[in-house]
């Protein structure tokens, strides 16, 4: 009778002054026990090192927002500039390191997606990467917790593609174009920091499934780029080097008319073979009245380049079409030509 219920078990704890002491030969029971690890593992340490290392985490990943909302405002501003250059709402951009490389590249067959500048796409995905960034920094609570993890997602696939896109884009860049293109570098960079960021400051707790999906996006990303790239690229290939695509639209009658309305004043189309726009310019005109047109090649390697005489007219991007002393870039309708130079023929363009 006077055994223990549980032999070589220890006396229970009470608490005295703050501390757990034998409570008098009463035998331990398994409450006890669990209280008693419970209350050692979490100790005044071991629990501020928990919360300094829950804070430092904490804060290395709200710099990495930081980091990467600072990137994404650059590569809005750099695909915005393209983009309002390419429309024409804004003037010429200068190149760093100088050369025509950015003009051949923003109007080479790749500068474009769906009839639109390639650069307004990416000044689409930065403005959602500063987004996604941004929003969890300002919405606090529950819901902001739940935004954090989802956005951290967010940043990583859509960095991820942007990164994927790019490389395919310098590809193009040094094996197609040959140009050296500064903007161009510069949202590549861009891009691939964000990935960075974003896998430094994600907190990844599965990585078999972060892997799993970075595969799956540069897999998708990678082909869909590659086949878009290859497909666009056909066209070109038809033309022989240093000449410019055919033009197959017949003209009209008032298309003629203006055309050799426009050589008599002495307007000058300054044109790079490669360049898209310069081919879709003719095209308004059709075949014969693009024969009676002034058409000055600028392209260095161009056939029958005139280079000095576009560097000496300060020729910034293609085309560009001089009347009347007058230099201005861009696809120009025809009616916009015919008014510029006095035409009064017929206007059924």
């Amino acid at each position: 009778m006077g055994e223990e219920p549980f032999p070589g078990t220890r006396p229970a704890l009470r608490w005295a002054g703050g501390d757990l002491q034998p409570a008098g030969g009463r035998p331990e029971t398994e409450a006890a026990t669990i209280a008693e690890a419970c209350v050692s593992s979490l100790t005044p340490s071991r629990l501020t090192s928990r919360l300094t290392s829950r804070r430092r985490g904490e804060a290395g990943s709200r710099w990495a927002r930081v980091a990467i909302a600072v990137l994404a405002t650059v590569g809005v501003i750099d695909t915005g500039a393209i983009t309002l250059k390419r429309w024409g709402l804004i003037g010429p951009l200068s190149c760093p390191g100088g050369g025509d490389g950015c003009d051949k590249v923003l109007s080479s067959v790749w500068g474009s997606l769906f009839g639109q500048p390639l650069s307004l796409f990416g000044f689409l995905a930065y403005a959602a990467l500063l987004l996604l960034a941004v929003v969890p920094l300002v919405v606090r609570g529950e819901r902001g917790s739940d935004l954090q993890s989802r956005s951290w997602w967010g940043l990583f696939l859509l960095s991820g593609a942007m990164s994927v896109f790019s490389l395919v884009l310098m590809g193009l860049l040094i094996f197609k174009i040959q140009a050296f293109c500064f903007f161009c570098v510069l949202s590549a960079l861009l891009s691939v920091s964000a990935l960075v960021l974003s896998l430094i400051g994600g907190d990844w707790e599965d990585p078999g499934q972060l892997v799993f999906r970075g595969v799956l996006v540069l897999l998708v990303v990678g082909l869909a780029g590659l086949g878009w790239a290859a497909s666009v690229d056909r066209p070109a290939a038809l033309s022989t080097q240093g000449m410019p695509p055919e033009v197959v639209r017949p003209s009209t009658a008032a298309t003629i008319a203006l055309a050799k309305h426009l050589k008599a004043e002495g307007a000058v189309m300054y044109s790079a073979y490669w360049c898209p726009h310069c081919h879709e310019q003719k095209e308004l005109f059709g075949k014969e009245a693009t024969k009676s047109l002034t058409i000055i090649e600028c392209a260095p390697d161009g056939a029958n380049s005139q280079t000095a005489l576009c560097k000496e007219k300060n020729v910034q991007g293609f085309p560009s079409w001089e009347i009347r002393g007058q230099i201005t870039s861009g696809v120009k309708p025809l009616a916009g030509l015919a008014n510029a130079s006095g035409y009064t023929g017929p206007t059924d363009f």
